[in-house]
């Protein structure tokens, strides 16, 4: 009796304290789902509204201290949702730097964060690589759509990461 009280009281001890590994609070879940704060959850990534203006590089290296990349964009729904974090944070619908550059190989657009370039919502006539364009800025003109801007040139940017 006292072996089979002894296991009870053992398999309890484990059942509440996690010990068989399965546990995990409410919280614990919630976090690894959630993005981090200021971040705007989207699908499986969130993205982030970097108002500081710094050149393409400097921004993709900023969005790499965070544990992303500057924002691939992949339908208009992430698009659109995008464009709605840069207003609900700037008030205004602000060019900005994504992730799409073509400075390897003139016209053949890629993602920094690697994934498959298959969407686009460029300005008509864009991407032009007027004088040497070769990073992607979003809400250009009264279109908000996509243009092709110089590397070096000054703007906000839109950061992304997996949730």
């Amino acid at each position: 009796m006292k072996i089979l009280t002894l296991s009870a009281l053992l398999c309890a001890m484990i059942t509440l304290t996690g010990a068989a590994g399965e546990y995990h609070s409410t919280d614990d879940v919630q976090r690894a789902r959630s993005c981090p704060s200021g971040w705007t959850a989207f699908n499986s990534r969130c993205f982030l509204y970097v108002p500081r203006v710094l050149n393409w590089a400097q921004a993709e290296r900023n969005c790499q201290s965070m544990g992303g990349n500057l924002a691939s964009v992949h339908s208009f729904q992430e698009y659109h949702e995008i464009q709605r974090m840069i207003v609900r944070v700037s008030h205004y619908s602000n060019p900005a730097w994504i992730g799409g550059s073509d400075a390897q190989q003139e016209r053949y657009w890629l993602w920094s964060d690697g994934t498959r370039f298959s969407y686009s919502h460029w300005c008509r006539g864009e991407p032009n690589n007027d004088r040497g364009q070769h990073c992607t800025q979003i809400n250009f003109s009264d279109q908000k759509c996509w243009d092709d801007f110089w590397c070096d040139g000054s703007l906000p940017s839109v950061c992304a990461r997996k949730r």
